[in-house]
């Protein structure tokens, strides 16, 4: 099974073409010979006191982080999320978690890191999401719902047995039992991030229209 981890995508969308036109002397794209600096919003600037980092801390830093002489800002995921996996269980795609600001707050980021010349890459989540996802809650309701084939399901070997052998990068099994619909659904991190299942063009088309949002 091929899993997919990660996609970095430029959140400058309205531009984003034409910036990927854009080479340097020796005819190179901007990103082969640039400078990123990864940031966790939680932990790296807090801009009202409440002890959490978030999106209007990053853009009061955007002068700090251009004297650095960075070129993109790779900000790990800030989307809404039980953070089980510190945000790498995604619940919902096209928002922010209200721990880091608005949407309101990302475009601003996006437009002074513009002034600065400082591209904004967002660490976008696509091999699963979190068990919490509207997409998961409805896939695990019945068996024939109407996103059940949008994650891993399948039948146990045995009265509560698993598939196969499969074993979660986090340690113990791959698959977890769902008492409602008496199948297991895989996961290849934490429990409460099931995978999805890139093999149904319906997921594909889903989560290439979540990158372009």
């Amino acid at each position: 099974m091929v899993t997919l981890l990660t996609l970095f995508v430029c959140a400058c969308a309205p531009y984003a073409a034409a910036q990927q036109q854009k080479v340097d002397a020796e005819g190179h794209e901007w990103w082969r010979h640039a400078v990123f600096y990864e940031l966790y919003p939680r932990s790296f600037a807090d801009s009202n006191n409440d002890g959490i980092g978030d999106l209007k801390g990053i853009t009061a830093k955007l002068d700090y982080l251009k004297d650095l002489g960075i070129d993109a800002i790779w900000i790990t995921p800030c989307f809404p999320s039980p953070q089980v996996d510190f945000g790498y269980d995604v619940s919902d795609y096209e928002n922010i978690d209200p721990m880091y600001g608005t949407l309101v707050d990302f475009d601003r980021l996006v437009a002074e890191g513009k002034k600065r010349n400082i591209k904004i890459i967002l660490d976008f989540v696509v091999n699963h999401s979190s068990d919490q996802h509207k997409w998961f809650l409805d896939s695990k309701s019945a068996p024939t719902s109407a996103h059940r084939d949008w994650y891993i399901w399948r039948d146990g070997k045995a009265s509560n047995q698993p598939p196969n052998n499969w074993t979660s990068t986090f340690g113990g099994p791959a698959w977890q039992s769902d008492p409602t619909t008496k199948q297991h659904y895989y996961h290849y991190f934490y429990i409460q991030q099931p995978d999805l299942n890139w093999r149904n063009p319906a997921v594909k088309d889903a989560m290439f229209d979540q990158t372009r949002f």
